[in-house]
């Protein structure tokens, strides 16, 4: 009887064993995939603080920016002057509505490009269209962040959607009051 239960407890004891090996495992697993996630997590948040950063450079920068607008805005509406109806909004306007003598240089280089581009185009042209002849990827990620900053444009009075997802300049954007296509700067032929 006792050879019995010596065999049963040693049963006993591989089993508990193989048991305690076996959540072993199970934890280890959960370690590498929690590693993973950390990691990820890690990764977001280096690129937020990264951004958080850049976004204070640029309106670091850019507070004076602000200031300039307001003297350029002053320059073309006299009358314009901060807390009057006309003046720029406060904090730092990227695509400034269009309006006669401001040239396609005043906006960032993906809303100049873009608009260039339109420019020379004999039709109104699709997202798509505007991101190869910009040289971007064609993948959806880039025809949608063109397509928000071609609405942008359309917002600002300097392009048209001709139809849903078919941009052109407007005709007020297309030439400057010295004529020149597009509002692009141009140097005097001597």
């Amino acid at each position: 009887m006792e050879a019995t239960t010596m065999g049963s407890l040693f049963e006993e004891l591989a089993r508990r064993e193989a048991v305690a090996r076996q959540r072993i495992e199970e934890i280890r697993e959960q370690i590498v995939e929690l590693t993973g996630l950390l990691e990820v997590e890690e990764d977001r948040l280096s690129r937020l603080v990264i951004t958080r950063e850049t976004v204070e450079e640029v309106v670091g920068e850019a507070a004076g920016t602000v200031e300039d607008l307001a003297v350029e805005f002053d320059r073309v509406d006299p009358g314009a002057s901060s807390g009057v109806a006309g003046s720029p909004p406060i904090g730092v306007l990227t695509v400034p509505p269009w309006r006669p003598g401001l040239m396609a240089a005043a906006l960032p280089t993906a809303y100049r490009d873009a608009v260039e581009i339109l420019a020379d185009a004999a039709a109104p042209m699709r997202a798509g269209q505007i991101a190869t002849a910009m040289g971007l990827e064609d993948t959806a990620a880039k025809r949608e962040g063109l397509r928000s900053k071609l609405k942008r444009l359309v917002e600002r009075g300097w392009a048209m959607e001709k139809e849903p997802g078919l941009f052109t300049l407007t005709a007020s954007a297309t030439s400057e009051p010295s004529g020149e296509p597009g509002g692009m700067a141009s140097s005097p032929v001597g």
